[in-house]
This record gives C-alpha cells, sequence and structure tokens, in this order.
C-alpha cells in the first residue's frame, strides 16, 4: 500500500513586490514611476555608482529631481539624514535605488521616514531588495527593524547591468545571498514553500558563481545568479534570522567591516556550529555540494571561488574577539544550537584564522 505524505501545519506569508526579471527590463523603469503615480523620482547610489545614477536619471529626463550618491554599507543614519535633505530639496516624490545592499539600505531608510515608494535596480546579488529588513548603524551600533514599509515595491532585475560587477565581488556578493538562505532552512519559522525556494536559490548560485569566475560576461550565469539571490533574499525576508545573521550585523556594524565579504567568511563557521543542532535540516546543502558537512561543503567551495577565507584578512583584529563574542551574545536570535559565549568565541576565531571547520 502507498504510503501518504503528511504535510505539516504552517503558516506562508508572501512578498508583495513586483519583480520585473529578464534582459533589457530596465527600459520599463519610467513605466514603473508612472504605474506608482510618481514623477520626481530621486536615484540613490553609491559614490562608486555616480556616473551610472547620473546616465539612468538623464535618461529619464523630467521623471528624475536628482541624484544622490552616497550610499555607504551598513546605512549610517547620519548619511540617511543627508540624504533626506537631498530628497526635500529636490520635490522627490519616490525614490530608486541603482546598485546593492548599501544603496538599497538608504532607499529603505528614506522610506520608513517618508512613506514614500521604491524602485529598485538590483546590480548585485545582496537579496535585500526583496526584503522588509533594514539594518542601520548609530555610534557605532548596528540594529535591525522590519516593517511593511521597508519593501521595495518594485525590484528591475536585469542581468545586463550585472556583467560589470566585478568577479570578487560577484563572489562575495554570490556566497551573501546563499547565506540568507542557508540560515532559512533552520529559521524557527521555516516552511515547506521557504525550504524549497531556499534550495532552490542555493542551487542556482551553486552553478553561477563558478561559472562567473571563469567568464564574468557569461549573461546565462549572471542570469542565473540574479534568479538565485531573488530567491535567498525572499526567504530572508518570510523568516526570522538566526546567529548568522546576528554575527554578520554585529562584527559588520560594530567594527566597521565589509558586508558581503563578512558574510562570505562567516557562513561556513556559522553553518558548521548550527549544525550540530540541526543536522538534518542542514543535509540537503552537504548532499549538494558533496561533502561530509554542509559547514566543510560551503568553505570548500568558497575557497575554490577564490573568496575570502578569514576575518583577518579582511581586517579584523584578533584584540577584538572576545569584544565581538560579547555583543553577538546579547540579546540572541533563536538559533537551532544553543548560543554560548565561549562556543561563539571559538567560532569566531576560527573565522579570524581562516580554517576549515571541523
Amino acid at each position: 500500500m502507498e504510503r501518504s505524505i503528511v504535510t505539516p501545519s504552517f503558516t506562508f506569508i508572501s512578498s508583495p513586490a513586483r519583480i520585473l526579471f529578464g534582459c533589457g527590463s530596465r527600459a520599463r523603469l519610467a513605466e514603473e514611476i508612472g504605474r506608482l503615480g510618481r514623477s520626481r523620482a530621486l536615484v540613490l547610489a553609491t559614490p562608486f555608482q555616480k556616473t551610472e545614477a547620473e546616465t539612468l536619471a538623464s535618461s529619464l529626463g523630467p521623471l528624475a529631481a536628482g541624484v544622490f550618491a552616497g550610499a555607504t554599507m551598513h546605512t549610517p543614519v547620519d548619511i540617511t539624514l543627508q540624504a533626506m535633505a537631498a530628497f526635500e530639496a529636490h520635490g522627490a516624490d519616490c525614490v530608486i535605488s541603482l546598485g546593492g545592499g548599501s544603496t538599497i539600505g538608504l532607499g529603505k531608510a528614506i522610506a520608513r521616514r517618508t512613506g514614500t515608494d521604491q524602485i529598485v535596480i538590483a546590480t548585485t546579488y545582496a537579496g535585500s531588495e526583496v526584503t522588509n529588513i533594514l539594518g542601520e548603524t548609530e555610534n557605532g551600533i548596528k540594529t535591525t527593524v522590519r516593517g511593511p514599509d521597508i519593501l521595495p515595491e518594485t525590484v528591475i532585475y536585469d542581468p545586463e547591468l550585472t556583467c560589470g560587477l566585478p568577479v570578487a565581488m560577484s563572489v562575495t556578493s554570490g556566497l551573501n545571498a546563499m547565506a540568507h538562505a542557508v540560515e532559512a532552512l533552520y529559521a524557527q519559522d521555516r516552511n515547506p514553500i521557504t525550504t524549497m525556494m531556499a534550495l532552490e536559490g542555493i542551487r542556482a548560485l551553486y552553478k553561477a558563481l563558478p561559472a562567473i569566475v571563469v567568464a564574468a560576461d557569461d549573461i546565462t550565469a549572471r542570469s542565473q545568479a540574479l534568479y538565485g539571490s531573488w530567491l535567498c533574499g525572499s526567504v530572508l525576508g518570510m523568516v526570522s534570522m538566526a546567529l548568522h545573521h546576528k554575527l554578520c550585523h554585529t562584527i559588520g556594524g560594530s567594527f566597521d567591516m565589509p558586508h558581503a565579504e563578512t558574510h562570505a567568511v562567516l557562513l561556513p563557521h556559522t553553518t558548521a556550529y548550527t549544525e550540530r543542532g540541526a543536522a538534518d535540516l542542514l543535509k540537503p546543502v552537504a548532499d549538494l555540494f558533496a561533502a561530509p558537512t554542509a559547514g566543510i561543503g560551503l568553505y570548500d567551495f568558497a575557497a575554490g571561488l577564490g573568496a575570502p577565507l578569514s576575518l583577518a584578512r579582511l581586517g579584523f583584529a584578533e584584540s577584538d574577539i572576545d569584544r565581538a563574542a560579547e555583543l553577538a551574545t546579547l540579546n540572541p536570535y533563536y538559533n537551532p544550537r544553543p548560543i554560548e559565549p565561549e562556543g561563539i568565541k571559538t567560532l569566531i576565531r576560527k573565522a579570524w584564522e581562516g580554517t576549515r571547520p571541523d
């Protein structure tokens, strides 16, 4: 007799964001501004992408209110206040975030304070463009909030815009996205749908990132990476965060460490730590990487891509390990394996050294 499959009870909340995916989809930007009932968009960018932001604003003509190219990582509140002043001075009624996590975070911060609409043109694999999560830094402390007013209304994924993303940044950004999905697999409020999306996102990036390392302009690989990052970011917005994101926010925000690179370095170690309490949930990751454990599989995958493997290489001081562990264990997030001070200190030290997980 065929056995029936019992599906557990669960709650699933879908993201209401509008997604425009495909090569050339950036051409629909003006259409989206009009669809939202807006007419004066402030284009946001980092200093690194200022030229691209100005070109984009020029292409929009009167629909562009101006450009603010001061976005930076970890969304410092003082930068947000400067952007708010520009938003008001230009008479803007919406924002266009061109870029990755730093610019997207700034757009979210403005939207949270003004209620304005956001359109994101994603040029990295950050994934934050499809979450209702905002992390802001003030006085050396990074705090995270969620809310419906934080989620961008429209996200444009045009793979052609990612071909110029340097390979090293593509790798760390992709591993950052992968971290969202790995953690979603053991989230306290996970469900069959988020698990399915998380595994599909990890698989897509597992295939795409090595191809991008070989050929940075491989449009098929770039499309697959964007697809994977969309799925990984989406599940991050659907479930609660755990140890990995707590550590990344602590080390990134309190010690001014680069965001994507910190995620990339910590991922194998936070996974190995948690795996002792959630081996069954992380087994699909170990199987995908054909590794004895998910932590080892992620470490070897990152090493094969040439990704940074140690916090020391990123500039994190050995003398800050104890302080980071102390901060990370204050108001800890849920985790399948209990968050213990000595265990977290050992985890951070291994990440600082860059040693392969046990």
